[in-house]
């Protein structure tokens, strides 16, 4: 039999990647950001479709499923308005509720409904248990006649070098399915090392001659006096006096000891946000260059392939876009344990 996968929200592919990597072919993504379609197409031999999620049918969706089987359907919906971050920024439940994003959950509930799929994955931040949205999407699920299963995963125990913490939520028409097992422990994580400890060495503000996406962002003289200060796993408070920021003198700066602070080598990294490529906007610092991560460095701690293509030949490269691309994205590990996960279901 069959069985093939529709990605929505697909951004560059992370997800794609590695549910295809497992074994399921992925038909089309479709994406608001039409940035994502040289990457997403150029490394997953897959159709890209710029068309937001509320656009879109039953009828589309089966349209692109055709004879297939086996259908999948799966994505992971814009996490903004469910992070600690929107929570901590919008105070009234109603104007978090105004949020367009707010509402993509309910269309990608729309369309489960609707095209009736036979496997369903969604993946997002753990806030999103909490929230009423979430309690809906589970409910409809089952009323449709699906059996689900999610947990909260912690990425190193599943070989991604990262402190990621994600929902990933399974669903089946065929009966009980649930997430493969762990298959690392602390014992045999993931490190830094292990994961970009062979790159080339740059200097802030260089790009490689051998990656143009191995490039670091340049450094202020005063960033480039404290990352010289900064200890593998420090804070800021190992600094002089002069170099300490405002912000850092503030009773509130105390809560934020990983600004500007360097990763350690032998553990996995931070979560790698869309702003990974600053030096100031986290745990970004490279363990022993004096430098903000690279954007090819943020792709292979998201699990990436380090031949993985960002950049479309002639086009420009903007930082700010192509870290926005890689933070946003679903790590490629995760995706293959979902697809392994399916695979292991439909045995």
């Amino acid at each position: 039999m069959s069985i093939a996968a529709i990605d929505l929200f697909c951004g560059v592919g992370g997800l794609t990647n590695g549910v295809k990597r497992a074994g399921i072919p992925v038909l089309a993504g479709f994406d608001v950001d039409v940035n994502c379609k040289y990457s997403f197409e150029v490394n997953n031999d897959s159709r890209f479709i710029h068309q937001d999620v509320t656009q879109i049918t039953s009828e589309d969706i089966n349209k692109i499923y055709g004879d297939t089987d086996i259908k999948v359907l799966m994505g992971c919906a814009p996490c903004q308005p469910f992070s600690n971050y929107s929570k901590n920024k919008v105070k009234q439940k109603e104007s978090r509720n105004s949020d367009s994003k707010w509402k993509l959950l309910y269309s990608f509930l729309k369309l489960i409904n609707e095209s009736s799929p036979d496997i369903v994955s969604m993946e997002n931040v753990p806030h999103l248990v909490k929230e009423d949205i979430f309690k809906d999407f589970v409910k409809s699920l089952k009323q449709q006649g699906y059996f689900v299963d999610w947990k909260v995963v912690y990425c190193p125990d599943y070989g991604i070098p990262q402190k990621r913490r994600r929902l990933l939520l399974l669903a089946s028409k065929f009966g009980e399915i649930s997430l493969l097992d762990e298959t690392h422990n602390s014992v045999n994580y993931i490190t830094v090392r292990d994961a970009i400890g062979e790159l080339p060495k740059i200097e802030a503000g260089e790009i490689s001659v051998h990656d143009p996406l191995h490039r670091s962002s340049k450094l202020s003289p005063i960033n480039r006096k404290r990352i010289k200060q900064s200890k593998p796993g420090g804070t800021w408070r190992d600094w002089e006096p002069e170099l300490i920021a405002a912000c850092h003198r503030r009773n509130s700066g105390s809560t934020y000891p990983s600004v500007y602070g360097r990763m350690e080598w032998d553990k996995p990294s931070p979560t790698i946000t869309t702003q990974f490529f600053g030096y100031g906007n986290g745990r970004f610092g490279h363990p022993e260059q004096d430098r903000a991560l690279s954007l090819r460095e943020g792709a292979i701690l998201q699990t990436f392939p380090v031949d993985y293509q960002f950049i479309e030949p002639g086009k420009e490269v903007i930082t700010r876009v192509f870290g926005t691309q890689i933070g946003n994205a679903v790590p490629v590990k995760l995706g293959e344990i979902i697809g392994l996960s399916i695979l292991k279901h439909l045995e």
